[in-house]
């Protein structure tokens, strides 16, 4: 086979394929012995027909059509590996020669993943927090538990808000009762505005015994209703006094109100210092995008989107529900519904086409150690979720599990050990900007990147070389 690679504008290439006819009639000959499982010849059982027998009875453009139809997208695959062509959509195919006779030519024009040039990404700038607590943030932790363990006692005074109130309470329409209105010795908390607008404002100034009739809209509806409340009891929930022998008794592991705090005060920084690290990756990538000034190919735009709405529905299907009809049950338009996927499908294209960028930059490239471990990484996922399930439905037998052989095998015969690389190459990007990426608070100030990351980089190298070792001893045993 010969090929050859012409660049054409807006990240295009024509790869020129010419395969000789010898090649091409192995698979003529394999187009026969497809032809024989689908049709019966007299005096032969099914499939077993030789060529020449078909090639009498049928004549031989039949088989070279189907040979043209299987052979070329495996000829275009050769082609695109020699080239080192990264294609993102379907080739255009024209064949060229051979249609009826001689050797085979055909051209593929294939759009290519555009290469970006990003500036910028060495001198990133990620606002993330805000982390710093408060003493009000302590306070309002202080304050829940001080009502958790709070006394609500009768105010022997007219409602106010911040009361509780205990009441009986019908809602209704034309008479007949409104669902979830219809409740007795509620103990409702005025200030809450759980009922409806007018609600908590037609309690205020109530004392035990009063009688309330009204009409209001009650919240989550559009019709208004008419409501009966009966006030029974007012109460006042007062609160205990805060001093050191309250915490003590109260509080577990804690015997001054001092310590206490402090320790709410490290708490909810850790808390806060957590969330900051579960969202580092999208505001990292969130600013990488920015740095893209092309458009996202539309191409890789609807792969993305294809893949969306392919997670969406796996999801829907572990949960026994049909995307199509919860999309009926909530008026949604199938196509507003994937569109509504968009944005977030053309940040994905943006933060691909940037991390290969700096894949090249900075030399990332996985090499071939890494992908090794990458795939032994893959089969022993694959094993324990295969021991997991047997588990989990109880089966006594023994589920099949793969070697690393079989993964590459898998990833080779589906030409996907360069994805595979590549996918490599972006994590190895993304971990080094995440450590090199300059973190200020919400006010400007910088931070400490160590303490952002919740690591230095050579602690996470340290732990991720471990990791991988471990895998290996896993698999030798």
């Amino acid at each position: 086979m010969k090929t050859t690679c012409e660049p054409l504008e807006g990240n295009k290439v024509v790869l020129s394929i010419e395969i000789d006819e010898a090649d091409f009639d192995r698979e003529i000959d394999l187009a026969f012995k497809k032809i024989a499982r689908e049709i019966r010849m007299p005096g032969f059982r099914q499939g077993k027909a030789p060529r020449q027998v078909l090639e009498a009875r049928i004549g031989k453009d039949a088989a070279r059509g189907q040979a043209l139809q299987d052979g070329i997208p495996s000829y275009l695959a050769r082609a695109v590996r020699e080239n080192n062509v990264d294609i993102v959509a379907t080739p255009e195919i024209e064949i060229t020669g051979g249609q009826e006779s001689g050797p085979v030519s055909f051209k593929a024009t294939c759009e290519i993943r555009p290469v970006v040039a990003l500036s910028g990404y060495d001198t990133l700038k990620v606002e993330v927090g805000p982390v710093a607590v408060t003493e009000t943030d302590i306070d309002d932790v202080v304050n829940a538990e001080l009502r958790r363990q709070g006394t609500l006692t009768d105010t022997g005074r007219p409602a106010a808000e911040g009361d509780f109130v205990i009441v009986d309470l019908v809602g209704s329409r034309d008479g007949e009762p409104v669902a979830g209105l219809a409740v007795d010795d509620w103990s409702y908390e005025i200030g809450k505005k759980w009922v409806s607008p007018q609600f908590d404002d037609q309690l205020v100034g109530a004392t035990p015994g009063t009688d309330l009739t009204f009409s209001d809209t009650p919240n989550g509806t559009e019709e208004p209703a008419d409501f009966v409340v009966k006030v029974t009891s007012v109460q006042e929930l007062v609160l205990p006094t805060l001093d050191d022998a309250w915490v003590t008794a109260n509080v577990e592991n804690y015997e001054t109100v001092a310590t206490w705090r402090q320790s709410i005060a490290d708490r909810l920084e850790e808390a806060r210092w957590n969330e900051v690290r579960n969202g580092l990756v999208g505001k990292v990538t969130d600013s990488l995008a920015e740095l893209v000034d092309v458009d996202a190919p539309e191409s890789m735009v609807a792969a993305e989107l294809q893949r969306s709405v392919q997670a969406v529905v796996r999801q829907f299907s572990m949960q026994g529900m049909d995307l199509s009809q919860w999309l009926q049950a909530t008026g949604q338009e199938p196509d507003a519904f994937v569109e509504s996927f968009r944005p977030q499908a053309i940040k994905s294209v943006k933060v691909d086409l940037a991390l290969r960028a700096v894949v090249a930059a900075e030399g990332l490239a996985a090499d071939e150690a890494e992908v090794e471990r990458e795939l032994a990484g893959i089969a022993d996922r694959t094993n324990e979720n295969a021991i997991r399930q047997q588990i989990m439905s109880g089966s006594k037998k023994k589920p099949r599990l793969v070697t690393v052989d079989q993964v590459r095998a898998a990833y080779m015969a589906n030409d996907a050990l360069v994805d595979l690389a590549a996918e490599i190459g972006k994590s190895k990007a993304l971990d080094w900007l995440i450590h090199r990426v300059n973190y200020v608070d919400p006010s400007g100030a910088s931070l400490d990147r160590d303490t952002v990351v919740g690591h230095s980089e050579a602690d996470h190298h340290h732990d991720h070389d471990h990791d991988h070792d471990h895998s290996h001893e896993q698999e030798s045993e």
